[in-house]
């Protein structure tokens, strides 16, 4: 790999640094401690707020009469909504797997969620599932298009993931719970978090983050 020159006429140590971006990418480093504060809270915030939607989730049920089984679908994509927000702020390589497993550490470790430690595994998947499009994208597109995709496939994927665990093959309703969970990160994880994302962003809180250096 060939290094910037400084000995052609006219250039700077500043013309030279300048070109450095291109071989190493300043957002590819390690978290910062702002950032790694900001997934903390996020990750307490979320495990609280997905505590709530599990009671929710039981009212639900009782809600939807003979169709009260399928409330966990109607609900997936609220469990998720976290990673895709992460991203987005951050936009940094695995920050929405890593909070959703935080958020899924607060739920089993202080609020006694009672599926235990095999929500961990439940969080790296909802996680991984939601950031793959803005991988795909090297986490340089933040638009409706990437978001919408990434409700996409954390609605395939972690259906397909449940679908097995939980023996939903070749049941009756399994074309509902498939349209019901689809629908649902679409609207709850992906649509959710980028309008949050906006809206926190108005508010000036993530102006030293991610997120507010693009914005400026």
């Amino acid at each position: 790999m060939s290094t910037p020159r400084t000995d052609l006429p006219g250039a700077t140590a500043d013309d030279a640094a300048a070109t450095l971006p291109t071989l190493v990418p300043r957002d590819r480093r390690g978290l910062t401690l702002h950032e790694t504060v900001l997934l903390a809270v996020l990750a307490v915030v979320f495990g609280f707020l997905y505590w709530a939607f599990v009671q929710a989730w039981y009212g639900l049920q009782i809600a939807m009469g003979p169709l009260g089984d399928l409330a966990q679908n109607v609900l997936a994509g609220s469990w998720i909504m976290v990673a895709p927000l992460a991203v987005y702020i951050v936009r940094k390589p695995g920050v929405g797997v890593v909070v959703e497993i935080l958020a899924a550490l607060v739920e089993v470790a202080f609020l006694g969620s009672p599926v235990g430690p095999m929500l961990l595994l439940v969080g790296f998947i909802q996680g991984a599932t939601a950031e793959l499009p803005f991988a795909l994208t090297r986490y340089r597109r933040f638009g409706w298009p990437t978001f919408l995709a990434s409700g996409v496939s954390a609605g395939v994927l972690t259906f397909a993931y449940n679908a097995f665990r939980q023996g939903w093959l070749g049941q009756e309703y399994l074309g509902l719970r498939f349209a019901f969970t689809l629908a649902s990160c679409i609207l709850l994880s992906a649509v959710a978090a980028k309008l949050l994302g906006d809206g926190l962003l108005r508010t000036g809180v993530l102006d030293n983050q991610a997120i507010g250096r693009a914005a400026r």
